[in-house]
């Protein structure tokens, strides 16, 4: 049987809302292993001028033990 972990991350860019769930992704995907799925949650803008972007993503990963079916 299948166990899949889901952890949130809040990205963060100065470009767009794409790019700041692509950084939470890579970020991930630098520490962890069998990464699924990833759902971005919600986007925004954030700072003082309103130029740093951020989405809030979940990203699901097979722990490592279990199988898929």
């Amino acid at each position: 049987m299948a166990v899949v972990k889901i952890i949130e991350l809040v990205g963060s860019s100065k470009t767009s809302t794409d790019d700041a769930a692509k950084q939470a992704l890579d970020q991930a995907r630098s520490s962890l292993r069998n990464v699924r799925a990833v759902d971005i949650v919600s986007t925004g803008i954030r700072g003082e001028n309103l130029d740093e972007f951020r989405a809030h993503v979940r990203v699901a990963f097979l722990v490592e033990g279990t199988d898929v079916d």
